[in-house]
């Protein structure tokens, strides 16, 4: 293993305005550097630098589309070694002369009801969903990092409206279900092909809604009820804060 790779790696992500730029790409989408040097609070020139540098390191993709150009994160698996470190992030104590209590916002609150972890949801939808699932027999996790879905996800899914067959099919690499620690809830919420698909249906459904500005998902009144149903009143009771 080569650890000077490691610190290389480890060095670009801790720089504050290359962290918050990893933080914008979180929901999954892709951004130009005009939007990223926002995010970063830094110059659109200071900005382009620093995308060649995730770039060259593999933590970034760039896609070209006419004359533009966007950034997306890399793959699924720098996905989760950030939030990995948000998980920690949030563990650790506060430094003594930023002590003061916090008031924690709208913002801060939609974030921990729903929101997007690269492709996935996360937050206490993202619970729920995981629970769901896991007490359906539809799937099973295998310690923290694995997961198999069983064949009673078929008819699960199929209550949500997803044909389990689109799951089935696909080759590749990544794990069909994997468990990914929830860094608000501190629980594990379901990754992998079935998480990503599950999300993917419920923006496709207009059951949730994307923030331009935040990795928060909107639940709308249809949303509400279709998971309701799905979840049954008291895992979406959870949800909704009652």
């Amino acid at each position: 293993m080569n650890t000077n790779q490691i610190a290389h790696i480890a060095g670009l992500v801790g720089e504050p305005a290359r962290t918050a730029m990893l933080m914008a790409l979180m929901d999954g989408r892709a951004l130009t550097a005009r939007e990223l040097a926002d995010a970063g609070h830094i110059t659109a020139q200071t900005a382009s630098r620093h995308l060649a540098l995730l770039v060259e390191a593999g933590l970034l993709r760039l896609e070209r589309q006419g004359r533009h150009r966007y950034h997306r994160l890399a793959s699924a698996d720098v996905a989760r070694v950030l939030e990995g470190l948000m998980q920690l992030a949030v563990q650790q104590p506060a430094p003594q002369a930023a002590a003061r209590r916090v008031v924690v916002g709208p913002r801060d609150a939609a974030l921990r009801t729903a929101r997007t972890c690269y492709d996935h949801i996360a937050g206490r939808l993202g619970i729920a969903i995981t629970e769901h699932l896991l007490d359906e027999g539809a799937m099973a996790f295998d310690g923290d990092a694995g997961g198999n879905v069983t064949a009673q996800a078929a008819p699960v899914l199929q209550r949500l409206g997803i044909d389990a067959a689109a799951h089935a099919a696909g080759g590749g690499k990544r794990p069909h279900c994997r468990p990914c620690l929830d860094w608000s809830e501190r629980r594990m919420h379901v990754a992998g092909k079935l998480g990503a698909m599950i999300c993917s249906h419920c923006l496709h459904e207009g059951w949730l809604l994307r923030r331009a500005d935040s990795r928060a998902l909107e639940i709308t009144p249809g949303g509400a009820v279709a998971l309701r149903n799905w979840l049954g009143h008291a895992r979406w009771n959870a949800v909704a804060g009652h």
